[in-house]
């Protein structure tokens, strides 16, 4: 065999094997990684550890994701930046969502539920002795413009047999209501469970401590947070609204597991949010996304009843019409299936 024959037989066999290669890495090389924005709807603390999580495991690269984030002010403009088109997905109250659709006809809807279970609470200090709704007439509670808690509270006050009217509110900033709950210039704040953790760390520095009044321990049982997308990208892209909730549900039930691990990779990404308080708010959130074994197996699932009773009670509180369909508000074809 001359030397010119075997270099070609060798290039040949060269050529063959690159080609192999390819052909075997073809499925990966083809899925380009997508680009996707996603809308916080607040700030980035614990309850986006799983995110963050995810994100440092390669949850979303699996899925041939590129995820970006910014962080927000509220559920209201975050359903509003989506509707506009500024991102395919986001978070928020469902209750945004309901508000948004049938005020302006926002073409967002619920893909995916994260709570079975609705977090909205009364924050008081446990000096006080106030334990139940019952106890509020002629206190005084503080609250943010546009905050969810104090739409709601007529209701669940009634619920409770307490006249709304013997409650006085005064209007701060989101940053104020807790310091001034601590310093008692105010008798109750309404927040969220799962700041709990973290702000109860800054009480007991000031010799307080906070007990959380749950609104769905006085019968207000509704649907809060939900993951959100466009219209548009749900007819346009089906295939990457169904990708992007299959990272998300493996993120939140792997650190639902590795709740301390996750809220380090947290810490890792936002150094601002002590790994402590993360896997405080953690623990929190997860009783709220999973009160009992069916919540779990069915997460992000919507409960039809639940629904229909999540929308009477935003209706009767923002004035919108009773019969309105609640289907409009939900799209979850694309959730993971049951366990």
């Amino acid at each position: 065999m001359t030397h010119a024959t075997h270099a070609g037989r060798m290039a040949g066999l060269f050529r063959r094997s690159l080609a192999a290669v390819a052909m075997a890495l073809a499925p990966g090389l083809a899925a380009a990684q997508d680009r996707v924005h996603f809308q916080y709807s607040w700030l980035p603390t614990g309850e986006y550890a799983p995110i963050s999580a995810g994100l440092e495991r390669g949850v979303f690269r699996r899925q041939n994701i590129e995820l970006t984030y910014s962080t927000g002010r509220g559920s209201g403009d975050a359903v509003r930046r989506i509707a506009a088109g500024a991102s395919p997905f986001g978070d928020g109250d469902i209750s945004a969502v309901m508000d948004a659709r049938i005020r302006e006809n926002a073409p967002v809807r619920c893909i995916m539920m994260q709570h079975a279970m609705s977090p909205h609470s009364l924050f008081v200090l446990e000096s006080s002795g106030i334990t139940s709704i019952q106890q509020l007439a002629g206190r005084t509670l503080a609250t943010t413009p546009g905050n969810s808690h104090f739409i709601y509270f007529p209701l669940v006050a009634r619920m409770n047999n307490l006249d709304p009217s013997t409650v006085r509110w005064i209007t701060v900033d989101s940053a104020a209501m807790a310091p001034m709950l601590i310093t008692r210039r105010v008798d109750g704040a309404p927040l969220f469970a799962t700041h709990l953790y973290y702000q109860n760390k800054q009480a007991e520095r000031m010799g307080q401590r906070i007990r959380a009044i749950p609104f769905a321990e006085h019968g207000f049982r509704i649907y809060s947070y939900c993951w959100t997308a466009t219209e548009e990208t749900l007819r346009t892209n089906p295939d990457l609204v169904r990708r992007f909730l299959a990272a998300v549900h493996e993120s939140y039930l792997w650190a639902k597991d590795n709740v301390d691990e996750a809220a380090r990779l947290h810490h890792r990404r936002h150094p601002d949010v002590a790994a402590d308080d993360a896997a405080g708010s953690m623990r929190i959130m997860f009783q709220y996304m999973f009160p009992d074994a069916q919540a779990l197996a069915n997460f992000g699932q919507v409960d039809r009843a639940r629904l229909q009773e999540t929308y009477r009670v935003v209706a009767l509180s923002q004035n919108h019409p009773a019969d309105a369909d609640v289907t409009q508000f939900v799209d979850t074809r694309f959730v993971p299936p049951p366990r």
